[in-house]
């Protein structure tokens, strides 16, 4: 029996390629695909696949906002969180909510199919940077608690990626990325007022005077965990 996938991209240019990347393969079958988050969940609902490939950062309802709702909704779909962005956060979020594996979006032909096959069959899958930042989060403080030499990855409470939303640190990690507000604003489907405020509300939280300044604290921040 094939395996049933949905595929959830904003970029249709993504969808599609992975859909023909996928195609090619006998024992799997594409039964959906969705452009944000909202859509994913109606998916869901609609085919029950045994996969879904899932953007994190969409317009509307974000992917991780998504998988929050699946996880708890349909708990039988494995997940496969796909994003552009090794961060920390999203990676901790995601198996905190609920995902099965974590799969960056250059990751090569040959590993988005064993990753798949891999979920299918009930086992997780996380490459091996996103395992040492799981690994040293969940399991080393609760068996290295005696050593206090083991290292172990615990964000600052301070930092400002615990102190921002969710779609907060989407736009932060946007503009990490060089995007402008519109551009942010087209990315996400809202207006750019709505981006202006949000980056406002941003620059407010992490103590900061601008946008420079606060790139500048966000990727000394990321780069410390």
């Amino acid at each position: 029996m094939a395996i049933r996938i949905i595929l959830a991209d904003d970029h249709s240019v993504v969808r599609r390629g992975m859909r023909m990347l996928l195609e090619d393969e006998a024992d799997i079958q594409i039964v959906g695909e969705a452009s944000d988050g909202d859509e994913a969940i109606d998916l869901v609902a609609s085919t029950k696949p045994d996969v879904l490939l899932l953007d994190i950062t969409m317009p509307r309802l974000s992917g991780i906002d998504a998988l929050k709702m699946i996880s708890q909704q349909y708990p039988t779909v494995k997940t496969l969180m796909f994003s552009m962005h090794e961060n920390p956060d999203y990676i901790l979020k995601a198996v905190q909510y609920g995902a099965v594996g974590y799969l960056l979006k250059d990751t090569g032909h040959e590993e988005i199919i064993r990753a798949v096959r891999t979920v299918t069959r009930g086992d997780l899958y996380y490459p091996p940077n996103a395992a040492s930042i799981i690994i040293r989060q969940f399991v080393l403080p609760t068996i290295g608690s005696t050593n206090r030499d083991t290292p172990t990855y615990s964000p600052k409470t301070s930092s400002v990626w615990n102190k921002i939303t969710t779609r907060e640190a989407q736009i932060l990690t946007c503009l990490m990325d060089g995007m402008s507000s519109q551009k942010i604003a087209e990315h996400f489907g809202i207006s750019a007022n709505t981006v202006a405020n949000q980056r406002a509300s941003i620059i407010r939280k992490a103590g900061v005077k601008n946008t420079v300044d606060l790139i500048r604290v966000a990727m000394e921040e990321k780069n410390s965990n």
